[in-house]
């Protein structure tokens, strides 16, 4: 797999924030056929930092339901793979410069 696959885009929730300033932990949602050593590979790659650790959970999807004025429509949300990267002491990754 390239590199280039592994890495879909960053998780920017309050919680993601929240570990980013205290445990240097990052989010990014990867593709579901990646394995740890290709995400390591890919974030130390793209951002230039050493990481220490990875943690990888495959998020289930959901069911979504709403009532419209054509009726009671039903879907799925897609399941996707999550990665939770460590860097390095004293070095950060700064998701905001692209936005």
């Amino acid at each position: 797999m390239k590199l280039s696959e592994v890495l879909v885009k960053p998780i920017l929730t309050e919680k993601a924030n929240a570990q980013q300033e205290k445990l240097r932990r990052y989010a990014f949602r990867v593709s579901k056929k990646a394995n740890k050593l290709e995400i390591k590979k890919a974030v130390e790659e793209f951002y230039g930092v050493t990481v220490v650790d990875v943690n990888t959970s495959v998020v289930p999807g959901k069911n979504k339901t709403r009532f419209t004025k054509a009726g009671y429509i039903q879907g799925k949300k897609s399941a996707y793979k999550k990665a939770m990267v460590t860097v390095a002491e004293g070095e950060t990754i700064d998701l905001y410069a692209a936005i």
